[in-house]
């Protein structure tokens, strides 16, 4: 009994690129490059020396962060809650305005004259930080955690909308073109055949900017936009570095354990 000679697959050659593709990789490194170089004077990397010029003074400044004063650990605790329920209600508000942003702003479920205005609007909202809408709304209704809330919202809500609409314009056609056969209506092909596939998605999305947002809630603190904000920017002007030390963990413990739920979340949904 002979046996069956194995014939030897040819191997593929190598993927090559082209020299016009080349040529545009090395057009776009070599302009970032450039840009690098370029920017080094204007951001003043010069003058990184000065970091050793005034070392003792960053070492008395670093000896009073290493010793915490937590005299007033219920005031910090009750700020950071406080912070943590503006950045969840920014979050919650934010992914209601997305929803339908991100919706009418996808190319593949919305026409070309729906989406072009919605794009606009998204990117405004993404463009204008939030400390000048925070300061806005301080002007508007006053001092105190309304502020922080509808700053959040509104730029959260630009962030996540195309986030919503970039996920909506991956999904599979398949179970669309399926609810669309039985003669659906579109909103029952957006209820029935996007939702469901872009549904734990849109939810990782949404608890990712809730972990950023808790963050961004301390900072608007710094404009009277209610929070631990407020606290630690008094901390910080009367340099009561000791009590900053103590509001720093607080915000690093509270952000830590935002963290671990949303990563918790976060497996259970996809």
């Amino acid at each position: 009994m002979t046996a069956t000679p194995v014939t030897s697959t040819p191997i593929p050659n190598p993927p090559t690129k082209s020299l016009g593709a080349w040529a545009l990789d090395i057009l776009i490194w070599g302009g970032v490059a450039v840009i690098l170089i370029y920017s080094i004077k204007a951001v003043e990397l010069g003058n990184l020396p000065r970091l050793l010029e005034n070392s003792d003074n960053t070492a008395r400044f670093a000896s009073d962060l290493i010793k915490p004063d937590f005299a007033d650990w219920r005031i910090y605790v009750a700020k950071m809650w406080e912070t943590v329920q503006i950045a969840l209600w920014g979050t919650f508000l934010a992914v209601f305005a997305a929803i339908p942003l991100g919706l009418a702003a996808a190319r593949n479920i919305a026409p070309v004259w729906v989406v072009t205005p919605v794009r606009w609007v998204m990117n405004l909202l993404r463009s204008i930080p939030d400390l000048v809408i925070g300061l806005l709304f301080v002007v508007a209704v006053g001092l105190g955690p309304l502020p922080g809330v509808l700053a959040i919202a509104l730029n959260t809500a630009g962030v996540l909308a195309k986030l919503f609409s970039e996920a909506v314009e991956s999904i599979d056609k398949g179970p669309v073109e399926g609810v669309r056969a039985t003669g659906a209506s579109p909103l029952n092909e957006i209820v029935w055949g996007v939702i469901p596939q872009v549904a734990p998605l849109w939810t990782s999305f949404a608890l990712y900017r809730f972990e950023s947002n808790s963050r961004s809630a301390t900072v608007l603190g710094l404009i009277g936009a209610g929070g631990i904000g407020q606290v630690l920017i008094d901390g910080m002007n009367s340099y009561a570095f000791t009590k900053v030390s103590a509001m720093v963990i607080i915000i690093v413990i509270a952000v830590t354990l935002i963290d671990m739920l949303s990563q918790a979340m976060r497996k259970r949904l996809l």
